[in-house]
């Protein structure tokens, strides 16, 4: 991913609620699966991190990332923000720039 495209998705993600927390009991199976099916909805995804989750932002964003065959666009504090493009060329939401 360019820093263009990047940038593009931070822009875009501005405007997005968190659709997730992730608690004390930080990565679970059934979150992971979770967030996966939302980024074949949504494509571009925002997370929460809460309080009482022991875990390193970025760590957890880089983990998330890996079990879901996505990419983090960015992690500010405790939010974190995943790409990855539908599978179905379809049903594609998000055309990045070149």
């Amino acid at each position: 991913m360019t820093s263009k495209q990047r940038s593009y998705l931070k822009g875009l993600a501005m405007n997005l609620d968190p659709i997730f927390q992730i608690g004390k009991s930080s990565l679970t199976p059934e979150v992971t699966a979770a967030v996966d099916e939302a980024l074949e909805a949504r494509e571009l995804i925002k997370i929460t991190i809460l309080k009482n989750c022991l875990d390193d932002g970025r760590a957890v964003a880089e983990t998330l990332a890996e079990r879901t065959h996505s990419q983090v666009v960015q992690v500010i504090g405790r939010k974190i923000v995943l790409y990855r493009p539908a599978k179905d060329e379809g049903k594609r939401k998000i055309v990045l720039p070149q």
